[in-house]
């Protein structure tokens, strides 16, 4: 697909790499005012930003040098909306176009002007980042704080504070008030405590995202200049999955951008609202109407899913918004037989057996490659890994657990990672005898970071020298994959060598705080060697490390934005719904995305071993309601 380095006249732009777009979506990537898009799974979401973010670019209204903010939630989500964009832009185009994650925008904020913070909130150079849970906050307020000053409160008042109170109300709930709390409530002063103990209890801070985000919010209020800074570098902003942004989040946006003129559309979906847990805002797209005046444009049709999925799926809509309007398939149905089914099993390893056989069918029947097929979990991944690797092993289907750890990173997150993606990056250029899809991308990518511009023919004549020379020579020192970890950290290294730790430090900042860079290299090192074991050459040994023959393991929440021809949701019990009578909506929300990841057809298992089905009664109830039956299998 070729893509345009030249202007375009508005109204001779098309849209690109679609046949076509829906009314309502067109009409948002020509917009020229706010707008919220609330749209059902398979709707095009992140699609119409791409295309939005080539009309703005390719006409000239987002000019140059201005740029266009994406932020997402998930790391994956950014990384998905930015490669679409380079699909659809020139590289003059593409590289106005900034991509990232809330928490990543963030940080880097506060790793550039945390410094001038004042001191009563200043965090030391190099802190570190902290993954908090109930545990650690229970344990502050209960054993280590002690009793406040009289004239706050009592050690009452202290142990009366719920954890999740004090986290999301109290910790978090507000931006920071610049000179501390004058009279604190016992709920303030304590967190007054916490705050100080995160930022000086040590020789080095350690700060949770959230808390970076408050911070990040702070430097920006009291920093006009660099809030103008934003507002003049970017035109355009876009938040995905805006439904599961949390009021952190949001309380940064609205600091940088009420009164600019920068023009934000952010997408999402209110029925697949299931980060409550994580903070998320109750109503997100409320509260952007209120302070930025963005109109509401729904979407309506569905490219994911087949007619009979999306009509089951509209049942499950009308449980979480009754007002839900049924969108439009655009999908033709290629299975035959039931679209969706429940089958219950007599013990899981007989579940296994059978699940493994029926994807190899699958497989054979529709042509479909193993990162066509999914195998959801509600939570636990690795408890049903046991049980099912060894069945779809023996059918001769590698199943791997996205969930499972690599060092420090579940293997999903470090596929995210940017030193990854560049390390199999240039490993696949090095390693593959046709290599030419891989060296466009390993002179696009690494061109950028040495500060290559794409019309610097003559820099990029002498980098793609050294590119040819270094793959050559790497290709020679390393003729098979590794056989130990240690040989894996070497290639890992030899390769960061060629990269530059102080490039990739520079144009991500993430990785310069708290040894982040190095856990991720351990994490990649060892993955890469897990991966070679057994491989008879590079390629399979890469195409380990990256999944690409192996049927996907995961809980919900990390299914979240992709898509399957089949999923088959492994576990529809009390056991693995535990929680469900504690927050019905937000896990009805997760079962409602979990179905809707599916193109053309949902399998839903249950095993009595595993426990009941009384709880989630309601779940059956709806799938009971939409037709969907249940078989025994044998």
């Amino acid at each position: 697909m070729g893509v345009l380095a030249r202007r375009v006249r508005p109204e001779d732009w098309a849209p690109i790499g679609v046949e076509a777009l829906e009314a309502n979506a067109l009409a948002v990537v020509r917009s020229t005012n706010n707008r919220s898009v609330i749209a059902g799974p398979g709707a095009g979401k992140t699609e119409l930003l791409a295309q939005r973010a080539a009309f703005l670019l390719q006409t000239g209204a987002a000019p140059s040098p201005r740029r266009i903010l994406a932020i997402s939630f998930k790391r994956d989500a950014a990384t998905n909306l930015a490669a679409r964009v380079r699909k659809r832009c020139h590289r003059q185009h593409a590289g106005r176009f900034d991509s990232m994650t809330f928490d990543a925008f963030a940080k880097g904020l506060v790793d550039r002007f945390g410094q001038a913070l004042p001191t009563r909130w200043r965090p030391s150079p190099d802190y570190e980042v902290m993954l908090p849970n109930d545990g650690m906050y229970r344990g502050f307020l209960t054993q280590e704080l002690g009793a406040p000053p009289a004239s706050v409160g009592t050690y009452a008042d202290i142990q009366a504070i719920s954890v999740k109170r004090f986290e999301r109300v109290l910790l978090l709930g507000a931006p920071l008030p610049v000179e501390g709390w004058p009279r604190p409530t016992p709920g303030q002063w304590a967190a007054e405590q916490f705050w100080r103990s995160s930022l000086r209890g040590t020789a080095k801070s350690h700060l949770s995202f959230p808390m970076i985000g408050r911070l990040a919010e702070l430097i920006l209020r009291l920093n006009p200049m660099a809030r103008d800074a934003l507002r003049l570098t970017y035109s355009h902003l876009f938040m995905d999955e805006f439904q599961d942004t949390t009021q952190v989040q949001y309380d940064l946006v609205k600091t940088i951008f009420v009164g600019a003129d920068t023009i934000i559309t952010a997408v999402g979906d209110n029925k697949q609202q299931i980060m409550r847990w994580a903070m998320a805002m109750d109503d997100p797209f409320a509260e952007l109407a209120a302070d930025f005046a963005a109109e509401s444009t729904p979407l309506y049709n569905n490219y994911r899913s087949s007619p009979e999925l999306v009509r089951i799926q509209h049942v499950l809509a009308q449980a979480l918004d009754a007002k839900s309007v049924r969108p439009v398939s655009k999908v033709t149905t290629s299975v035959p037989g039931d679209s969706c089914a429940i089958w219950d099993f007599t013990s899981p390893e007989r579940e296994a057996e059978k699940l493994a056989a029926f994807v190899r069918a699958e497989m054979t029947a529709h042509r479909l490659g193993p990162r066509d097929l999914v195998l959801l979990v509600r939570q636990k991944a690795g408890d049903y890994a046991e049980v099912l690797e060894p069945a779809f092993a023996a059918a001769g289907i590698p199943l791997r657990n996205e969930a499972g750890q690599a060092g420090a990173l579940m293997l999903q997150e470090l596929l995210a990672e940017e030193v990854s993606g560049l390390l199999i990056c240039v490993l696949r250029l090095a390693m593959s005898p046709r290599a030419g899809r891989h060296w466009a991308e390993c002179q696009e990518a690494l061109g950028a970071l040495r500060g290559i511009g794409p019309d610097d023919e003559a820099g990029q004549a002498r980098f793609a020298k050294e590119l040819d020379s270094y793959a050559s020579r790497l290709r020679g020192d390393y003729s098979a994959p590794p056989a130990t970890e240690s040989l894996a950290r070497a290639i890992v290294d030899d390769v960061l060598g060629f990269v530059g730790r102080e490039r990739l430090l520079a144009a991500h900042p993430a990785y310069a705080q708290g040894g982040w860079l190095d856990k991720v290299l351990d994490s990649a090192a060892i993955h890469l060697q897990r991966s070679a074991s057994g491989a008879t050459d590079w390629i399979a040994a890469l195409d380990g490390y990256e999944g690409l023959q192996a049927i996907p393991l995961m809980t919900i929440h990390k299914s979240k934005g992709l898509e399957y021809h089949t999923v088959i949701f492994v576990g529809l019990d009390d056991g693995a719904w535990w929680s469900f009578a504690n927050d019905q909506v937000e896990a009805t929300a997760g079962f409602f995305v979990a179905f809707t990841r599916a193109k053309q057809r949902v399998v839903f298992t249950y095993c009595a071993r595993r426990g009941t089905r009384k709880k989630i009664v309601t779940l059956y109830k709806l799938l009971e309601q939409a037709g969907v039956k249940i078989f025994s299998v044998t």
